[in-house]
């Protein structure tokens, strides 16, 4: 069964073993408004906890996708490049970016919790 954390930068993470998928959470995308833009990492791409991965262009803004774990990018998800507002209409299923192989798990548990991301984004 999958496991959800959310990141302070905004991308929601389900685990499934050790793979990871992401993508930002639906307060991310309503802050950025209607997406027309996304770029993806390449697959077979390592990335490190914090690193700017992927982009979103919106209307009102463009902004990085953070890597929220390390990992080996393994699966992007082409519905969203064709189709960047699928991003908008399911940020939490359709609309995720990118899948990560990682190496090690345990940093998972770190991430916020449902609750706490909840209380961070009333918090901001």
């Amino acid at each position: 069964m999958s496991q959800t954390r959310y990141t302070r930068d905004h991308e929601w993470v389900r685990l499934d073993g050790n793979i990871a998928t992401i993508g930002i959470t639906h307060h991310a995308q309503e802050a950025l408004g209607d997406l027309v833009f996304v770029e993806l990492p390449e697959p077979g791409r390592d990335v490190a906890t914090s690193e700017a991965v992927a982009v979103v262009e919106s209307v009102k803004a463009a902004s990085d996708v953070y890597a929220p774990l390390n990992g080996r990018v393994t699966e992007t998800n082409p519905a969203i490049v064709e189709d960047p507002a699928l991003v908008n209409r399911d940020a939490a299923g359709e609309g995720w970016f990118f899948r990560l192989t990682l190496a090690d798990t345990a940093a998972f548990d770190a991430l916020l919790d449902e609750a706490a991301y909840a209380a961070f984004v009333d918090a901001a």
